[in-house]
């Protein structure tokens, strides 16, 4: 059994509830614990997510939240950073889904983070689950690539 972490972005909160319920119920599913933490936005979360895995108490990690397209180049920033530095930390072998949702108004997240019908934060932790299959599989660990260096 894994101990996931699911690192929710807060921005949202009608939303986030949604994606979170999906990824819990993903993980429950495949016989895992999960524990849930909140950040205020989505660039808080691959911070949060780096500092979980130095501590070693997690095998894998879910991010969620939701980015909005706007009226200003913010969307951009937020939408292309977060999902920069969840990239490097998965190259880096730390086995983590991206359940960041990007998107250009509610209507949209609404339909992708209803576990009912899009399901994105359920599909966000069987991503997760499959790297850390893959890690297993292979026998790394994580931040080995970053060590092999």
């Amino acid at each position: 059994m894994a101990r996931i972490l699911i690192v929710e972005a807060r921005f949202y909160p009608h939303l986030s509830d949604m994606l979170a319920a999906g990824a819990r119920a993903a993980v429950e599913e495949s016989g895992h614990e999960h524990e849930t933490i909140a950040v205020p936005g989505a660039l808080e979360i691959p911070g949060a997510i780096a500092q979980a895995a130095l501590s070693g108490r997690y095998c894998a990690f879910v991010a969620l939240g939701v980015v909005i397209r706007g009226e200003t180049y913010h969307f951009e920033t937020v939408a292309g950073e977060s999902a920069r530095a969840l990239m490097d930390l998965t190259m880096d072998g730390i086995a983590v889904g991206n359940g960041i949702l990007t998107v250009e108004n509610e209507a949209q997240a609404m339909i992708r983070a209803d576990p009912r019908q899009g399901d994105k934060g359920g599909d966000a932790a069987r991503a997760a689950l499959a790297l850390l299959d893959l890690e297993r599989r292979f026998g790394a660990a994580p931040n080995a690539l970053k060590a092999a260096r």
